[in-house]
């Protein structure tokens, strides 16, 4: 297995969120975090990604100590806030976090990404004028530009609509297909075709 978490648990304030969380996921294989809000997915995502410490436990990226520069390159992690800069346009927003990445890439490579997540001529505009779902794609069209073994998704799915939430279920499917592994949070049904499925 490519990825594994070993016994970890996690406390905010006095308050133990989750205790004794494991499983691991190899190439092709999805895991959907599920619970209440305030029930800790979030924290447990921040962990996985070394975000936020864990109290106790281990994760493993191909059997070393994570997070790791290897693991680092590996990761894709989005969160649940759009997180985008409102005065950039989705154009700028895409070639910064790739630069950011370390990655080059031409721009008729970032608008095929812009353009797959439906945002046909509003590559150009701010994002501050754009609705929540659309700024929910700008950050989204990175999981196109950089590339990536493990997605961490955290709540991936808000506002988006019914159109957007299929085609971020056939791009996570794409994903899956070629080998790689997807962690995601939601409140809701995913609707990612194919894979191997676990849920915690």
């Amino acid at each position: 297995m490519m990825l594994a978490i070993e016994n970890l648990s996690c406390t905010r304030g006095e308050r133990r969120l989750f205790s004794g969380v494991g499983f691991t996921l190899g190439a092709g294989e999805w895991l959907h975090v599920q619970g209440e809000n305030g029930a800790g997915k979030t924290t447990l995502m921040r962990a996985l990604v070394g975000l936020s410490p864990a109290e106790s436990g281990a994760i493993r990226w191909r059997g070393e100590p994570a997070p790791s520069s290897e693991f680092r390159g590996e990761l894709l992690y989005l969160g649940h806030h759009a997180a985008v800069k409102e005065e950039l346009t989705p154009l700028e927003n895409l070639r910064l976090a790739a630069s950011l990445d370390g990655i080059t890439l031409d721009e008729r490579t970032l608008l095929a990404a812009l353009i797959r997540l439906g945002l046909r001529g509003r590559e150009d505009l701010p994002v501050r004028v754009l609705s929540a779902g659309q700024k929910r794609r700008v950050l989204l069209a990175r999981l196109l530009t950089r590339p990536a073994k493990l997605w961490v998704l955290d709540e991936a799915f808000n506002a988006l609509d019914v159109k957007a939430v299929q085609l971020l279920g056939e791009l996570i499917a794409e994903h899956l297909a070629n080998g790689g592994m997807a962690v995601l949070t939601s409140h809701q049904p995913l609707p990612v075709p194919g894979g191997k499925a676990l849920v915690l």
